[in-house]
């Protein structure tokens, strides 16, 4: 009869203790695969390029501190040659993607959309962050909170056939599906 009567005083006990490890910081955490340590990043560590001796050293320019290194590596303009690209100023519209950027802006653009959506969505996910035993056994909600934003694929993709359209990136209908 004794334990009866200290298990709520216990169970309460418990649920602020977990309640304790919950997310300081206010901002959902729907994805669930962060480390919330403040350790080092072995993903954010880039190595340099190997050093080599320049033909003229009187030719190297300038040492500028705090800035740029002959050895330091840039991952985007690696990542653009190796798939065949070539990377042009990195402000503004590249001209070769000015046909394609005119057209896509040619309803207007609207200035600080990324901020807006970025607002909005952490909003949306601030008020869909999961039941609480879902928040307080850390269990991902990401798919269930945006559950209704997604697409049926199926239907849709039958629902053009239907209609008529040509779908040449699905797969073929299966025999007897249509």
């Amino acid at each position: 009869m004794q334990a009866l009567r200290r298990f709520p005083a216990i169970a309460v006990a418990m649920v602020l203790t977990l309640g304790a490890c919950g997310n300081r910081d206010g901002a959902p955490s729907l994805m669930n695969i962060r480390s919330a340590t403040s350790g080092p990043d072995e993903f954010g560590i880039i190595p340099p390029r190997p050093l080599e001796m320049p033909e003229d050293i009187a030719a190297l320019p300038e040492p500028t501190p705090g800035g740029a290194n002959r050895t330091d590596r840039d991952p985007q303009a690696e990542a653009v040659a190796a798939l065949g690209g070539r990377l042009g100023p990195r402000d503004g519209v590249n001209s070769a993607h000015s046909g394609l950027y005119a057209y896509a802006a040619r309803y207007g653009v609207t200035a600080g959309i990324r901020e807006t959506l970025a607002a909005e969505d952490l909003e949306y996910r601030r008020a869909n962050d999961g039941r609480l035993l879902e928040r307080l056994f850390d269990v991902n909600v990401y798919f269930k909170a945006y559950e209704p934003m997604s697409l049926d694929q199926q239907a849709e993709l039958w629902k053009w056939r239907r209609a008529g359209a040509r779908t040449p990136s699905a797969p073929p209908p299966q025999s007897g599906e249509e």
